[in-house]
């Protein structure tokens, strides 16, 4: 749903998934609040997917998009951005894809209504900046409702944008958050489809039917 440094070169693919990481204790999640996970960046990316801002769960782990339950993950293997179903810990191998990861504001909290409009005015003028230095061919924005607040467009829709953040063009997409009913693993899949062929990012992998993956 939310979520976000220095990127290292991609490391190899193994057919074995790694070690399913344990669950954070109550007391590690509310040390996690505040905390920021580094960016998944680099120069001249085809997409840099922004959330809103980590939740704890990805904030005490250090990973963007952990919680169990979030489709962000799914819905890039479905959408045919990634080859395979990347778990959270494969987030360095995006750059290799021409992908990367961002926030439009830092600070893990527990909730996304705990952030306020200004900062969240602010997250999307520093994303700007970040916009103007790595030029990103895209910015895919990961949640409508963050993206009017931070950019104070109140009638924007999911989908591409006209206006631009520095050069890149923009794609509001779906929040992927498993509390978020209105899109299901297929929808989900199929409109981060539509912004991949948008964007002419070239399906990973074999062509084949995607979007029922959960």
């Amino acid at each position: 749903m939310r979520e976000d440094g220095c990127v290292t070169s991609p490391s190899s693919s193994t057919s074995s998934a790694p070690p399913r990481r344990p669950r954070p204790t109550a007391a590690q999640l509310e040390a996690a609040r505040d905390a920021v996970i580094p960016d998944v960046i680099g120069p001249g990316l085809k997409v840099l997917f922004c959330g809103i801002n980590p939740g704890l769960w990805s904030a005490a782990v250090g990973l963007h998009f952990a919680r169990p339950g979030n489709r962000f993950w799914p819905a890039l293997h479905a959408s045919g951005f990634t080859p395979e179903r990347f778990t959270p810990d494969r987030q360095r191998e995006l750059p290799g894809l021409g992908l990367g990861i961002s926030n439009v504001v830092a600070r893990a909290t527990a909730r996304a209504d705990e952030l306020g409009t200004a900062e969240l005015r602010e997250g999307g003028r520093l994303l700007g900046e970040k916009a103007a230095e790595y030029r990103p061919g895209w910015l895919a924005i990961v949640g409508i409702t963050a993206y009017r607040t931070a950019f104070e467009r109140r009638d924007a829709q999911i989908g591409p944008q006209a206006e631009r953040i520095a050069e890149s063009r923009v794609w509001v997409l779906p929040n992927p958050s498993g509390l978020n009913a209105h899109w299901n693993a297929a929808a989900l899949a199929g409109e981060f489809g539509r912004f991949r062929e948008a964007a002419g990012v070239p399906a990973a992998g074999p062509v084949r039917q995607r979007g029922a993956e959960g």
